[in-house]
């Protein structure tokens, strides 16, 4: 018998934050910053089409969230108010986000800084 998957039990958009809140039903919750969110997108336009193929995206601090709509019973569409709206952020996703945040963080801001890149 496969584990059962990380189930959202109710997700919210802090405008005045810019942050999406999601509580899952393993009892996580994770406040998730819209910057972050952004520059790891799942979209091809972030991630490319393969390996190694990641787009570093700078000057993305002050990005916030618009609006979500559900995708099906297993996503949500993430519209930025800088206009990118491709991403689809599956359940399994966004809980992988949640738990590896400080990493991935981390890693982000090595990259800009390695590029002489901003988030401003």
């Amino acid at each position: 018998m496969t584990p059962s998957r990380p189930w959202p039990t109710e997700i919210r958009v802090r405008r005045a934050a810019r942050r999406l809140e999601v509580d899952f039903d393993t009892g996580e919750t994770f406040l998730l910053p819209a910057e972050y969110l952004r520059v790891e997108s799942p979209s091809a336009e972030v991630q490319g089409h393969g390996a190694g193929q990641k787009t570093i995206l700078a000057g993305k601090a002050g990005v916030g969230i618009a609006r979500l709509e559900p995708v099906g019973n297993y996503a949500v569409r993430i519209l930025f108010d800088d206009g990118h709206d491709t991403g689809l952020y599956s359940w399994d996703y966004l809980h992988e986000l949640g738990r590896n945040q400080e990493r991935l963080w981390a890693a982000y801001l090595t990259a800009l800084e390695a590029r002489g890149l901003s988030r401003a």
